[in-house]
């Protein structure tokens, strides 16, 4: 049931603070267990970040606004939720337009990969000997996620189990040392350098030098979905999988509450006696309810407020992304000459050789933004043409490009912060110009004012839109998808990774271990958490 008024009893066996993925995911797991479950939405809708709306006014079509590909998401969690969601696998992987010595080219990685991938490689790095390496390096990657992937709905592996499942070499690649080293050492080639690293960068700022090797893992979650790190385009845009989990839930029992601000979580008892308090605002008036268990789909730092603490600015997350959506009249054509049905396709990547990836991450961490603006374009709907609504058929393409090295510190100032988002869609825009036969302002959509179909995302606009602290889009910085040597497992939270320093109160969110991304793992680990409670 969905509602915008009050709860219908005051206690139950699970509170879920927020309706995004993986509150929803939760919600669904527990209520088909046979539990009561309340699920509290701050916002008019379910979904979260994994939502699709129209963006631009006369304009019927339904964009992915925030989230725009699943590849984490088990497609065993989508079996055991009879989520009746299609993924369709991209017939591109990436392409990287390239310039040099005057001459425009290309970098085309088909899926699955063929002759003209091996061809695109000798043409672009004048030998055999880059695909190859290419080759060889992912196929390490994937047995690494071989062994990582059929771990994420089951109680957390040991660090050490894991290790001994896997080449030492790549595990040192990967895991021990910062990823720049493996690239630089294995690669040659700036573009394939860039084009391979990447991954290591989205929503997550960082040198690939980073002792801390937030990169990695970073690295890690966009490469081990279900084994293969294939990223796929959900037709019907991305609210039809949060459409699809709501009424899974809703199938099941749970309760969902939309227009829910929760303002405190108040811990009581403990042990076997814990429960939890939940004070929100819905309905034009406050209501209190408690629950044997309260999930809290929020960031950890969202959470430490609700439970009584303060807002502490130095452990607030930073998000790093620049979200712009686009509509087009029509795809632009490129100096290349590859067709833009092909480029656009799959990942397009802008700015992304390896040399201008530090480059710009020097920049960014100077304060500035950077002058070559890496990022990454796609068009969803030449896989998925039905989220164009009454512009099918019409030639309209929708346009995703998503920047990398926009932390949200360089949009700080309230006085500039304009002037920098324009700044920075300015560079995102010249970025993809400088590869295109004509401007692509000339192949954009008006809406119904006239004015250009262009609607971009700082940090800041994701943290008003989506209460993402600091618009951090995994809550903040990813952790290993195992538990560390000597790390404590005695509770069923512990071992499932979604441990807070309360009894009754779990993290289901990107927060959790092995959250971010829209995979639905820490919903479902989560509920598993609480089943083994009982």
């Amino acid at each position: 049931m969905s509602s915008s008024g009050a709860p219908t009893r005051s206690s139950y066996d699970v509170v879920v603070v927020g309706g995004g993925h993986n509150g929803l995911v939760s919600a669904a797991y527990l209520a088909r267990a046979g539990l009561s479950v309340l699920v509290l939405e701050r916002l008019d809708h379910t979904g979260g970040a994994a939502v699709s709306a129209p963006a631009f006014r006369g304009h019927d079509v339904r964009l992915s606004r925030y989230s725009y590909l699943v590849s984490l998401m088990p497609e065993a969690l989508m079996r055991d939720l009879d989520l009746q969601v299609r993924l369709e696998s991209r017939t591109t992987a990436s392409y990287t337009p390239t310039s040099r010595d005057g001459k425009a080219g290309g970098l085309l990685v088909e899926r699955p990969e063929g002759p003209a991938t091996a061809r695109s490689f000798a043409d672009l790095t004048g030998g055999e000997e880059e695909y190859a390496a290419w080759r060889e390096f992912y196929a390490d990657v994937a047995d690494l996620a071989h062994a990582v992937a059929p771990t994420l709905l089951e109680p957390l592996p040991g660090e050490r189990a894991l290790r001994d499942r896997v080449d030492p070499d790549i595990w040192r690649d990967l895991v021990e040392r910062p990823l720049g080293e493996a690239v630089e050492r294995r690669f040659r080639d700036d573009t394939v350098r860039g084009v391979v690293a990447t991954d290591a960068l989205i929503g997550t700022f960082a040198s690939l030098h980073d002792p801390s090797r937030v990169q990695n893992r970073c690295f890690l979650y966009h490469l081990i979905g279900n084994g293969t790190g294939e990223w796929r385009v959900p037709v019907g845009g991305m609210g039809a999988m949060t459409d699809a989990l709501a009424a899974a839930a809703g199938r099941a029992g749970a309760e969902l509450l939309t227009g829910a601000g929760v303002s405190a979580i108040r811990p009581t008892g403990e042990g076997a006696d814990s429960g939890a308090e939940v004070t929100f605002h819905a309905g034009g008036r406050d209501h209190v309810v408690s629950g044997r268990h309260v999930l809290a789909n929020v960031a950890p730092w969202v959470l430490e407020i609700l439970l009584g603490g303060v807002e502490d600015a130095a452990t607030k997350p930073e998000g790093s992304q620049l979200k712009i959506n686009l509509l087009l009249d029509r795809l632009p054509a490129l100096r290349s000459g590859v067709d833009p049905a092909v480029a656009f396709a799959g990942t397009l990547h802008l700015a992304e050789d390896y040399t201008q990836l530090e480059r710009a991450y020097a920049d960014a961490a100077g304060g500035s933004v950077p002058t070559a603006l890496p990022g990454e374009v796609y068009c969803h709907t030449l896989t998925d043409p039905s989220i164009l609504g009454s512009a099918a058929g019409s030639g309209t393409h929708t346009m995703t490009y998503f920047g990398l090295h926009t932390p949200a510190s360089l949009f700080a100032d309230p006085a500039r912060r304009e002037a920098a988002k324009a700044e920075a869609v300015a560079r995102a825009i010249a970025s993809l110009d400088e590869h295109l036969v004509e401007p692509l302002a000339s192949c954009v959509a008006r809406d119904a004012d006239g004015q250009p179909c262009i609607e971009a995302k700082i940090p800041q606009d994701v943290e008003a839109d989506l209460a993402m602290p600091g618009g951090h889009i995994f809550h903040g910085d990813l952790e290993w998808p195992w538990a560390p040597a000597r790390a404590r497992l005695d509770t069923p939270a512990q071992q499932w990774g979604v441990q807070t320093a309360h009894d009754a109160v779990l993290l289901c969110g990107s927060g959790a271990r092995r959250g971010g991304a829209v995979s639905g793992i820490a919903g479902h680990n989560a509920a598993q958490a609480v089943l083994a409670s009982r």
